[in-house]
């Protein structure tokens, strides 16, 4: 025979070898369920996915079978009501059998074919049978006094609480260098072995924080991409994203950076990280994280992002065009000038015919046409002269302006004499004469302007995709504070004047 059809005959021979060895069979004896189907569900980050499903289930037996191995993880089986029963582990071994018993799952669960089953079962069990005693106790105290109770009901909690943690303790030793650690190690918050006291002799709360945060991600393979396929993985930096650290951006911008570096480049766990954190401070409502997302697209996406994220180029340059405006409207960002038109000279510049202009071209040639009459109109954001400038955005045919603006002139009719602000209003369409109308009406003692001559491109300036925008700048017109309600600003302008008082003492 030909020496190489023979080679290929070999490679092709083990190929089928290696393939049916890597096939997946999971068979589950379910004694007494009345399904008739169920899924095999796959955890990934914060969701979950059907990857198998038995369509006939015959006295119990519950079988998923599969060509291709599946991904290593935490699996749960999921009932044809979308009820969950139970998780077990697919790891290594993909070939083997659960058995339990609908009357009693948990305490009833065998595997046979998979040791880390077999481990994982008997830490749920333990856990699963302290926490029916927990609940126990409370009915033995029937006929007790109160005080007795309390007693009673603390002394047992503290007694099963350290039964549960030395468990805890003794098992996490024992199962050291195993998946099942890695998994249960995801749950498990890091106390300090002995906590120092305060000067007040009680326990340093300083001292447990710095620690409790320090060790937080300890024992957590970052590279393993197992871990995003469990049900605590995404908990764990949730939580210490959400509740741990200090909630400044720039903090969180450290944090983030800090755990991407623990991931390999462009793994499961990488993309998702980088995603998840991306959208979430794009959405963020708190005023200043926007600048996490800025961060987030120039150092991941913008600069070389992977493929394996999923943008598109198309989406990376909306990505970019968003951040191109974001990144002039951080905190402390200086914000360019705005040539503006106030109402005193609103109906000398509508007879310019700027409103019938079809083509930008059209707008220029006719700018340039009545420079010089126009340039002595302008009213500028940066001759307005004060402490706190509040630079509002809003349209007289906007509902909800409608009610703000009038609230807003209210409100900080608290402050005058006591901050020296002024509001430089701007109105962001070209009714001239509805919006002229409306600040008679509502007496607003602002600096009015509008833009009809369209020199500022405010929309896409300011993030303006509705109304009304307020922001608070200070003398050198770097914003100090965005977004705010109407009536947020008083608040926000006291907050600012005392923060400045007492950083000139």
């Amino acid at each position: 025979m030909n020496k190489f059809i023979f080679f290929l005959l070999v490679i092709f021979s083990l190929g089928i070898k290696l393939q049916a060895q890597n096939a997946h069979e999971i068979k589950i004896n379910f004694k007494g369920t009345k399904d008739t189907a169920m899924y095999l569900v796959k955890y990934t980050w914060d969701q979950q996915f059907i990857v198998d499903t038995c369509k006939k289930i015959k006295n119990g037996l519950v079988e998923f079978k599969g060509k291709k191995p599946l991904d290593k993880g935490v699996y749960t089986l999921v009932s044809q009501g979308k009820s969950i029963y139970f998780d077990f582990f697919v790891n290594e071994s993909q070939k083997f059998s659960i058995t339990t018993d609908v009357s009693d799952i948990v305490n009833s669960l065998k595997s046979v074919g998979s040791k880390e089953n077999e481990i994982f079962f008997s830490y749920i069990k333990f856990i699963t049978n302290k926490n029916l005693e927990f609940g126990k106790i409370r009915d033995q105290t029937k006929g007790k006094s109160k005080e007795d109770s309390t007693k009673f009901i603390n002394e047992k909690f503290k007694a099963l609480n350290e039964d549960v943690k030395k468990f805890d303790a003794d098992f996490m030793e024992k199962v050291k260098g195993t998946f099942v650690y890695d998994v249960l190690n995801l749950k498990t918050d890091k106390e300090p072995p002995v906590t120092p006291k305060a000067s007040n002799g009680r326990p340093d709360s300083v001292y447990q924080y710095y620690y409790y945060k320090g060790h937080f991600f300890d024992g957590i393979n970052f590279k393993d991409d197992r871990i995003i396929r469990t049900p605590f993985f995404d908990d764990r930096v949730k939580k210490y994203f959400d509740n741990v650290i200090v909630q400044h951006p720039d903090t969180v911008i450290n944090e983030i950076d800090k755990v991407i570096a623990k991931c390999s480049k462009d793994s499961l766990i990488y993309n998702t990280l980088v995603v998840y954190f991306t959208y979430k401070y794009e959405q963020s409502k708190i005023m200043g994280f926007d600048k996490v997302f800025v961060h987030m697209a120039d150092k991941y996406i913008i600069n070389g992002a992977s493929k394996k994220l999923g943008y598109t180029p198309e989406t990376i340059e909306k990505i970019k065009e968003r951040v191109d405006i974001m990144r002039n409207l951080l905190l402390d960002a200086k914000v360019s000038e705005l040539y503006m038109i106030d109402t005193t000279y609103g109906k000398q510049v509508m007879k310019m015919g700027f409103d019938t202009c079809k083509t930008s071209k059209s707008v220029t040639d006719l700018y340039y046409k009545n420079l010089e009459k126009l340039t002595p109109m302008f009213k500028t954001l940066y001759q307005v002269n004060a402490k706190y400038t509040v630079l509002v955005f809003w349209a007289s045919d906007c509902g909800h302006c409608q009610t703000e603006i009038p609230k807003l002139q209210d409100n900080l009719k608290a402050l005058k004499g006591k901050i020296d602000y002024k509001v430089f209003a701007v109105q962001t369409k070209d009714d001239f004469e509805a919006w002229r109308k409306f600040i008679i009406d509502k007496k607003l003692e602002f600096i009015n302007v509008f833009d009809p001559i369209h020199l500022n491109n405010l929309k896409e300036r300011f993030d303006i995709y509705s109304t009304p925008v307020i922001y608070i700048l200070d003398k050198d017109k770097k914003i100090k504070a965005k977004r705010l309600s109407s009536d947020q600003v008083i608040d926000m302008l006291k907050v600012l004047d005392n923060m400045d008082k007492k950083g000139n003492k």
